[in-house]
């Protein structure tokens, strides 16, 4: 039987917002101890960490911004020119090193090497606009992923999940027009950064290809698996993915600084099973997942711990 691909890499400490700054490099070690103390690397496979190249991340971002933000960070600058989004001089090589990552990881599951696969990277992505670094985020991992496995491996059809607490506005950007990536986002309203409405459900070619829900503070598990349960899986039935993606924030866990919703550890486990039954319905059980929020440190171990527990179940 196929086990559960692993990225991860200590390179991915190397990006160090600074002190005191939420998207530490702890986060990083809090989640590869937790999945080691309970013994679930030893279920894993380690899959290749590699840089992606200017061809794979332009398929989302726009030229000038990458060479705007590679020369910044080269250059010293503490923080990106389009804002809230802190660097240091290692954080273009290690950003490359997580979009590349995630390829990877598309690479092993679509070529059946592994069941599915979880992406421990950083920096996250989810903010990440064509032409803007925001939300901690330089390049937007989970939509060059995409991209990629339609590029590379043919897949027509792509959904991403997203269950970050805040909206995954910039995943929502690049594939806003586009009908073959489908979109689906719980998050909290009002939260940073403002966007996710249901009213924004896509446009021209991807006319009803967005799906958000935006729930107030307090929300947990009968809202936001509710959600999953479903709207989510009635829109699969008639868009059919090819791939599976998932955008696991780990901020909508109850008690993180930055969140507001009250999901535990056994929800992150149930959110990832229905990911997991659209991938093998329709998918041939392909699923990546990419570590995007999570900033308390002992619930973001132990809902990775659940999230992975799930990934390993697969049948």
């Amino acid at each position: 039987m196929l086990k559960t691909g692993l990225i991860a890499d200590p390179i991915f400490c190397q990006h160090d917002p600074g002190a005191g700054h939420p998207e530490c490099p702890s986060r990083y070690g809090a989640v590869v101890g937790a999945l080691e103390d309970a013994g679930l690397l030893d279920q894993m496979v380690k899959l290749e960490v590699r840089k992606a190249t200017r061809q794979e991340i332009g398929r989302c971002h726009a030229s000038d911004y990458l060479s705007i933000v590679e020369h910044e960070i080269i250059t010293g600058a503490s923080e990106l020119f389009t804002g809230d989004t802190s660097v240091c001089e290692q954080s273009w090589e290690v950003a490359l090193l997580a979009a590349g990552s995630v390829l990877s990881a598309v690479d092993a599951v679509v070529k059946r090497r592994v069941a599915n696969a979880f992406c421990v990277v950083r920096p996250p992505g989810h903010h990440a606009t064509p032409n803007r670094g925001m939300g901690f985020c330089i390049l937007n991992n989970i939509a060059i992923a995409a991209r990629y496995a339609q590029a590379t491996h043919r897949i027509n059809r792509v959904l991403i999940v997203d269950w970050d607490v805040h909206h995954g506005n910039g995943t929502q950007d690049i594939f806003y027009h586009d009908g073959s990536v489908f979109f689906f986002s719980t998050h909290l309203f009002p939260s940073y950064p403002g966007t996710g409405s249901a009213e924004e459900t896509g446009s021209g070619a991807g006319e009803g290809s967005t799906m958000n829900f935006s729930f107030r503070a307090g929300a947990g598990r009968e809202k936001i698996l509710g959600a999953f349960e479903t709207h989510l899986v009635k829109a699969m039935r008639k868009f059919k993915p090819n791939l599976v993606l998932v955008s696991a924030g780990f901020d909508s866990r109850i008690h993180d600084p930055l969140g507001g919703f009250t999901l535990r550890d056994n929800d992150f486990f149930d959110l990832t099973r229905v990911a997991m039954g659209i991938a093998k319905r329709y998918a041939r059980g392909r699923l990546v997942s990419v570590l995007e929020g999570g900033y308390n440190l002992p619930g973001l171990a132990s809902a990775a711990v659940a999230h992975v527990q799930a990934l390993c179940s697969a049948e």
